[in-house]
């Protein structure tokens, strides 16, 4: 009999997006709704933050919070792994999860309590700084949210096959996009009912449920390596005999010296997100000028600047996510498969360096739009998937604690560049939008290169008969 025939009705309709072979369907759609849900959560407090911070401290605190994210991190990190050295795979989601679902509890009760007027003073030799409720949660989320999503996708990778993972992370992907999209959906219709504190316990709910789901997925695919059950159309499973064991005892910064493949997929993050932030800014303040020019000139349609400003993007990022949507659905899949990894890890920096180039001599409202919607779109759509897809082929201890370092500390180092770079350039330089074009043109000329050798080392880590080159790496 075909296979396809053999295939369900919802394997049949997903194969519409990418391939799907029997019985995969509902492991992947649970972690699509597993993702989905984290990405709920964060979004659903996301305004939350922005309220507390903007309210409490200013734009300004908020603007140079990316600094003490990082050193946060640099501590936090460790611990991780430390735990991850400790606990197997689903008591350490269980337990992290459980910490962050307690911090929300906690900042609910803070805010409950009037928190204008509580303030913990931290000792800094003979400094005292004050962390207000909203800095602190400020801090607490930026943490939280790129935490979570990396133990996800960790998760994600132990489960699924080099194989398994190209073919079937394009479904699971989607969710973290709708997530994304929806969540913050959900918190506009949430606060003006409950109020800005109970969406916090709002979120740790949704954090449950996505918990109860990620158990419930560890237990399918326990089931499913136990069995063994190899079909003609199925991907032979995991061994499961390390599932119960501790990942290992290796510190997770030490995993990226030691490993060269890990560390240029370090650096590569950590370009992409200077890149990316330095061209909100670019894109931030092309829009602030042309919203002063255009009240001047009475050419708004009667808006005000902060108006004209909501309304640019409002529409922006409405654009943005239906084209990363789309593109996840129907693109993303086919360049994995006829492309490769070697030549889909080109595309963003690529997209990128065309559009500074254009921006570097026209930097016009129009043109900075439409290169960062295409630049934003592939990231959110081909280059999140890129990044489950990178570490299929290491071993387990490298997709919990390495990725967790790369995902989190990298990411946030990349934004503190960016503010240096912006600091700089703004006052001690005084450098046009035209300037900060050049100097992104620059940064993804360094991207481009370490992409093209990080494909080339993926290329020969998914061989079969790599895991010597892989050790060697």
């Amino acid at each position: 009999m075909d296979t396809a025939h053999r295939k369900s009705p919802l394997e049949r309709f997903l194969t519409i997006f990418t391939e799907v072979r029997r019985g995969e369907a509902p492991t992947a759609l649970l972690l699509t709704l597993n993702v989905f849900l984290l990405l709920s959560a964060y979004y659903i407090i996301k305004p939350v933050r922005e309220a507390l911070i903007i309210a409490g401290e200013g734009a300004e605190v908020k603007s140079y919070a990316a600094a003490g994210m990082a050193l946060l991190l640099l501590l936090i990190v460790p611990g991780y792994a430390k735990l991850a050295s400790r606990l197997p795979r689903r008591p350490l989601i269980n337990t992290v999860t459980f910490i962050f679902m307690g911090c929300l509890v906690v900042f609910y009760v803070w805010a409950r309590a009037a928190p204008a007027r509580i303030l913990i003073t931290l000792p800094l030799g003979f400094v005292k700084v004050p962390l207000s409720l909203g800095l602190v949660f400020f801090l607490w989320v930026g943490i939280f949210n790129i935490m979570v999503v990396a133990q996800f996708w960790s998760f994600a990778n132990d489960i699924y096959t080099e194989e398994e993972g190209k073919r079937l992370f394009v479904i699971v992907a989607f969710g973290a996009s709708a997530g994304a999209v929806l969540g913050s959906k959900i918190a506009g219709l949430l606060i003006a009912p409950l109020g800005i504190p109970q969406l916090l316990l709002v979120s740790a709910a949704v954090l449950g449920l996505a918990l109860v789901l990620t158990n419930l997925v560890d237990r399918r695919e326990r089931a499913r390596t136990a069995l063994r059950v190899v079909t003609p159309e199925a991907t032979p499973a995991k061994p499961n005999k390390d599932i119960d064991a501790p990942v290992g005892r290796s510190g997770a910064f030490a995993l990226l010296y030691r490993n060269r493949y890990l560390l240029l997929i370090a650096f590569m993050i950590l370009f992409l997100n200077w890149v990316n932030t330095t061209g909100e800014y670019i894109l931030g303040r092309t829009v602030q000028n042309a919203a002063t020019e255009a009240v001047q000139n009475g050419t708004a349609g009667g808006l005000t600047e902060e108006e004209f400003i909501g309304e640019f993007y409002s529409s922006f990022f409405s654009v943005v996510n239906v084209i990363g949507l789309l593109l996840q659905l129907f693109v993303v899949s086919r360049i994995l498969k006829y492309l490769g990894v070697k030549f889909a890890i080109l595309i963003l920096p690529v997209i990128a360096l065309s559009g500074y180039t254009l921006l570097a001599f026209a930097p016009v409202l129009a043109f900075v739009r439409w290169a960062k919607t295409a630049e934003n779109a592939t990231d959110y759509s081909l280059q999140n998937t890129l990044r489950g897809v990178l570490f299929l082929p290491t071993n387990r201890e490298e997709k919990y604690k390495a990725k967790q370092a790369i995902d989190t500390f990298c990411v946030r180092m990349g934004d503190v560049l960016s503010g240096v770079l912006v600091y700089v350039g703004t006052v001690q330089l005084s450098l046009p939008v035209q300037g900060f074009a050049t100097v992104n043109l620059a940064l993804v000329a360094v991207w481009l290169g370490l992409s093209l050798v990080i494909g080339r080392r993926y290329r020969r880590l998914a061989t079969p008969g790599a895991e010597a080159t892989r050790q060697a790496a």
